[in-house]
């Protein structure tokens, strides 16, 4: 008995470390090219007028990007997860504490997701190496003619170099991912009858935040609108299929305490409860140790 709880734990353990190298993995991309910080030098034309945009301040900076998306994401998730837990709608077959296992578990879907995005995001930035749309008064050439493969720039290697940065918007695609990612969450939890307009409603402003990231990243002159087409619908597809492929948002599994044969005696209206460690869909670490869960 004592070498079988042993043994279940070692395997939680390497469950939880297997997810971790692997979101470490996802992220080395970003992180290669982010130190690296050598972006393909793209030759321009001196008389684009695409890349002749004033310099303007971020309506929203990378700062604020971050506080928005991380506090509406704690703040859906942790709530969510706790109220689940709390009601016994959700539930675990691990002996791990059930609100700990739960939110685990939605929590390391959304970094894996945010990770693929962000690396898909910089291999384009650096790879490509498209000038913003303020590149010039970036740059601040001293002389520029005709078509110039390397140009003379008195401004700041940094900022000139993070000009040349602009397929696709990161922005845009973390938001969408984040944004989305939420959407879909909330659609799968939030089942309530009396949520039957709160849902969509929540999933509205998140959805819009997200579109309204991308228009500022335009008016901003920070990025053409392309970019942010492209960010955006690149963060909305590894959205979808994360929550389709990684997740089990939309796993039906019988309430809890139940057999599956036992459900036509539940309300028609009420979805079935999750379980958010079943060990018969082999998802973040679920192992079952006795016939019954938890």
């Amino acid at each position: 008995m004592e070498k079988q709880k042993m043994s279940d734990f070692m395997k939680k353990w390497l469950c939880v470390a297997m997810d971790v190298v692997c979101v470490l993995l996802a992220s080395l991309p970003s992180i290669i090219l982010t130190i690296r910080f050598k972006p393909y030098q793209r030759g321009i034309y001196c008389d684009d007028e695409s890349i002749k945009y004033p310099l303007k301040p971020d309506t929203i900076s990378h700062s604020m990007m971050g506080v928005m998306t991380i506090t509406c994401t704690v703040i859906i998730i942790t709530s969510g997860e706790a109220y689940l837990v709390h009601k016994k709608i959700i539930y675990s077959n691990s002996k791990f504490n059930q609100y700990k296992a739960a939110l685990y578990k939605v929590v390391g879907t959304f970094v894996f997701g945010a990770t693929v995005s962000q690396s898909l995001t910089d291999i384009a930035k650096f790879t490509i190496g498209r000038p913003r749309p303020n590149f010039m008064a970036v740059c601040a050439p001293k002389n520029c003619i005709g078509y110039v493969l390397e140009i003379n720039c008195t401004g700041q290697l940094h900022e000139v170099t993070e000009s040349r940065l602009s397929f696709y918007s990161g922005h845009s695609s973390f938001g969408m991912y984040c944004m989305l990612f939420l959407a879909f969450y909330v659609q799968t939890r939030l089942t309530a009858k009396w949520a039957r307009l709160l849902r969509p409603t929540i999933q509205f402003f998140l959805v819009a935040f997200a579109v309204y990231v991308g228009y500022t990243r335009v008016s901003d002159y920070k990025h053409h609108w392309s970019d942010v087409v492209v960010g955006l619908l690149q963060g909305a597809l590894v959205a979808v299929l994360n929550v389709c492929f990684v997740s089990d948002f939309f796993k039906k599994r019988h309430a809890h305490g139940t057999s599956p044969d036992a459900g036509s005696g539940q309300e028609p209206e009420r979805k079935p409860s999750l379980q958010i460690a079943d060990a018969e869909h082999g998802n973040h670490c679920g192992y079952r140790n006795d016939p019954g869960p938890l």
